[in-house]
């Protein structure tokens, strides 16, 4: 009778896929303890992120058509059309993007339609943005401004072009936008001598 037993067991099996089941095996699932799930990796795929790697420092400005995940130190300006901005990062400069999370260190202007600040953030500068969320515990110092636009007037990468309503396109200008030059003024070395007291 064990024989059977068994050979309708192995046979109802093979009649079901094979779709394994983690979530009772393996407790409660990251997202529902406040972790952050981190993206699919899909290589070839159009939504494949370009990493910066923790062990990586970038002096100067980057720009991508795609998302970008900053786990390294960047000093200079980030333009793109979704940047994360790692908790172990640390940016020194300018982000433009359609959409922005920072859960690092980032000392400079943000402008952007969706704004993030996750509470592991630490901003410094102001962020200019359609939409904007704070978490509880994020760092924040620095000038809100809500806009219809924040990216008017500044060239974005080709990509970022063509997914941007029409009216915005039709207003962004051909060339890149400057920023004016930082003016750097001395300070006296030693303080100005004190008169004695009569």
């Amino acid at each position: 009778m064990l024989p059977q037993f068994r050979k309708q067991e192995t046979d109802s099996l093979r009649s079901q896929p094979l779709t394994p089941n983690f979530s009772a095996s393996m407790g409660p699932s990251p997202s529902s303890l406040g972790a952050r799930p981190t993206p699919a990796f899909r290589p070839g795929g159009p939504s494949t992120a370009s990493v910066i790697g923790p062990d990586l420092v970038i002096q100067g400005n980057l720009s991508s058509k795609g998302e970008v995940q900053i786990d390294g130190e960047v000093q200079g300006d980030i333009h793109g059309t979704h940047i994360i901005i790692g908790e172990n990062a640390r940016v020194t400069g300018g982000i433009v993007a359609e959409e922005c999370v920072i859960r690092g260190h980032l000392l400079g202007t943000v402008r952007g339609r969706r704004v993030l600040l996750q509470s592991t953030s630490h901003v410094e500068g102001d962020i200019y943005h359609q939409t904007m969320a704070i978490e509880q515990g994020a760092f924040f110092e620095g000038k809100s401004r809500r806009t219809d636009d924040p990216l008017a007037g500044i060239a974005l990468p080709e990509a970022t072009r063509e997914t941007a309503p029409p009216a915005a396109a039709a207003q962004a200008p051909e060339e890149p936008v400057q920023a004016p030059a930082a003016t750097v003024s001395s300070l006296p070395t030693s303080p100005p001598p004190i008169a004695p007291v009569a």
